[in-house]
């Protein structure tokens, strides 16, 4: 089995941010950053440096920040976007412009009133002028999920021989089926002639609750990218889930093969500060966050935990007969709350956090 890696492409700060209250100001953002570098996350998209003088302040001050991660700034396929992110980004140990232009038919008719011709000639403008600022250039094609296939192979195929070195597929509208997305991501990988020289990458937006089905159907079909948010933060219904996302792939190596660079013994810290920070509280049975669910029959809670749990060693340090426990709250080291799932008498699991 191949043991590819998985770049983990984090957008908390940017995409997150657009959840109605979300709002996070300079330091929060530099905190979070901080946070996700010590998680081992690939890619910080940082914001959207031209939205405002603010957000362009926040990325620069992450980019000055971070070290061990690459720092990203997204930008419309437009001259002023692109040289403000270019900008924004000079100071940082390693930095990615994200530029972006829509390709679905109804957005090129009606949002941008161009032609297909044209938004292939804008990209690749775009891609190179990108390209000035940094050779680490993603682009992506906005609504994808309702792109034509031909196009997008025409459009991937002329921002690849620009120089664009990772190809973003979002599902913008978390429209998008698990096996009709990952059946996408085979095709363009297949039929776009020159797609070994970039890596393929996927947003899903979870309308449907599909974001993290989505990614991973894209990653059995060869994407090596995904962008994903703590706690899956984001827009409408939010974004994938980085967490769920993680030890899905971490878990089940019988059917992803690759592997992240993330330290899972991280998450709980990210996902709490996250919350924190944007007063947006995780549900209480949220997967693989701060409160992990567990069931209450002693059977299955023996299974979760010797299978899934703790050979991650997301959270579980120690195992031991105790009383009926319905979940365990990762807060801080060494600390250990149980919930009682019910009066009745039986033999669980009790949890000690390292």
């Amino acid at each position: 089995m191949s043991n590819d890696k998985l770049i983990i492409f984090d957008t908390t700060l940017r995409d997150g941010e657009q959840s109605p209250g979300a709002s996070m100001t300079k330091d929060e953002k530099v905190r979070i950053a901080k946070a996700l570098e010590k998680l081992r996350v690939d890619v910080i998209e940082a914001g959207f440096p031209i939205a405002s003088v603010g957000d362009f302040e926040a990325v620069k001050a992450v980019a000055e920040t971070v070290t061990d991660s690459t720092v990203c700034g997204l930008a419309r396929a437009l001259d002023a976007d692109i040289d403000r992110a270019g900008e924004a980004l000079k100071n940082a140990n390693s930095a990615r412009i994200h530029t972006f232009i829509a390709t679905s038919p109804i957005h090129m008719e009606h949002k941008l009133r161009m032609s297909p011709d044209q938004v292939v000639e804008q990209a690749v403008y775009a891609v190179k002028r990108a390209r000035n600022f940094t050779d680490n250039v993603e682009f992506s094609a906005e609504d994808a999920g309702r792109s034509e296939i031909d196009f997008l192979c025409r459009v991937f195929e002329a921002v690849i021989d620009a120089g664009a070195t990772t190809i973003n597929v979002p599902d913008t509208v978390g429209y998008a089926m698990p096996w009709q997305f990952g059946d996408t991501i085979k095709q363009l990988i297949e039929r776009v002639p020159n797609s070994d020289k970039a890596i393929f990458s996927v947003h899903c937006h979870n309308d449907l609750g599909l974001a993290v089905a989505n990614s991973l159907a894209a990653v059995q079909n060869g994407a090596r990218q995904v962008e994903c948010t703590i706690n899956g933060l984001g827009e409408r219904a939010g974004n994938a889930s980085l967490e769920e996302l993680v030890m899905a792939v971490r878990t089940r190596h019988d059917v992803y093969d690759c592997e992240t660079s993330i330290d899972t013994t991280q998450i709980v810290t990210c996902s709490k500060l996250v919350s924190n920070i944007t007063g947006f509280a995780v549900q209480p049975n949220k997967a693989m966050s701060v409160r992990m669910h567990l069931h209450t029959s002693p059977v299955f809670t023996r299974m979760v935990y010797s299978r899934v749990v703790r050979p991650t060693r997301s959270c579980v340090h120690r195992m031991s007969a105790g009383r009926r426990t319905a979940w365990c709250s990762a807060s801080t080291p060494g600390e250990t709350l149980f919930v009682p799932a019910s009066k009745s008498s039986g033999t669980s699991l009790r949890l000690r956090l390292n």
